[in-house]
């Protein structure tokens, strides 16, 4: 799902839209409840989903490193073993 998608559910998770080309003056609101969020209001959503998708990348990484250590692997030879 992309980032403008994203960005919406995340202000109104009920709505049902359109759109073309990540372009916000080509919203179609087909459901909705409430006023449209601005644009401004979406590109502060976007900057959260990107954040929040490099925390979760982070995170991932953090685990993977420490399932490794514990069963002492590096990344280098998992890889090996996974092909």
């Amino acid at each position: 799902m992309d980032d403008l998608v994203l960005a919406i559910r995340s202000l109104h998770p009920e709505a049902e839209f359109s759109y073309t080309n990540q372009d916000y003056s080509t919203i179609k609101w087909d459901i909705l409840d409430g006023e449209p969020p601005t644009q401004k209001e979406i590109d502060e959503a976007i900057k959260k989903v990107k954040a929040d998708k490099i925390k979760e990348a982070k995170e991932k990484a953090t685990a993977k490193a420490a399932i490794l250590d514990r069963i002492g692997l590096t990344a280098d030879e998992l890889k090996t073993i996974l092909g």
